[in-house]
């Protein structure tokens, strides 16, 4: 299995890149997002799939293990194979992704091309627990919260409270946005009576 590929990049192709490492020129499938971060000439190294069939070995290669891990996770679902996973992967940021799976937005899966709306249900189903397992939105914020610490002490407060994980993010980083200058206790009032409102 390889894991990983590091070298040069020789060749970007629409939906691959040729890297060589050791000599040898690998052709590595890629997503448009992916592919659009590399550069001729330029040293990278990409986390890869290697996914083998009778009649061939292919090799598919992401940014970062959470999309590769979301690869392999969207291949458990019936009648998704790496085709489709990658596709998916190019429509929907791995973030996105995790967010449509977790929250049962079918229209966020339909935008991709080869699912339909029972494909997009039975990913749902078969995955919205799975994806809530990874952690959807532990480190998904939104850029402006991404290393605040006083998101992360809300957060864990209301979780100390009882309330899940992924609501407890959701509402913190709603008051952040509304109210970026919050302190720790205002931030945590406001998620509290948000999430008191729903509820």
């Amino acid at each position: 299995m390889i894991a990983s590929v590091r070298g040069e990049v020789l060749e970007i192709a629409l939906d691959h890149v040729v890297v060589e490492s050791g000599g040898i020129g690998y052709r590595v499938n890629a997503t448009p997002a992916t592919l659009a971060t590399l550069r001729r000439g330029a040293e990278i190294r990409l986390v890869t799939a290697m996914i083998v069939r009778e009649d061939s070995m292919t090799l598919y290669g992401f940014a970062d293990p959470e999309a590769r891990d979301l690869f392999g996770l969207l291949q458990t679902v019936s009648g998704v194979g790496p085709r489709l996973a990658m596709a998916t992967l190019a429509v929907l940021e791995p973030t996105a992704l995790r967010a449509a799976l977790a929250d049962g937005n079918t229209a966020a899966l339909t935008r991709v091309p080869g699912i339909g709306k029972r494909g997009a249900e039975r990913m749902i189903v078969e995955l919205r627990d799975k994806v809530a397992a990874y952690g959807v939105g532990e480190d998904s914020p939104t850029p402006s919260a991404v290393s605040s610490p006083i998101r992360e002490q809300v957060v864990e407060a209301l979780v100390g409270l009882g309330f899940p994980l992924k609501q407890a993010e959701q509402s913190t980083e709603a008051v952040l946005n509304a109210d970026p200058a919050a302190d720790t206790s205002a931030a945590l009032r406001a998620a509290l009576s948000a999430l008191g409102k729903s509820r």
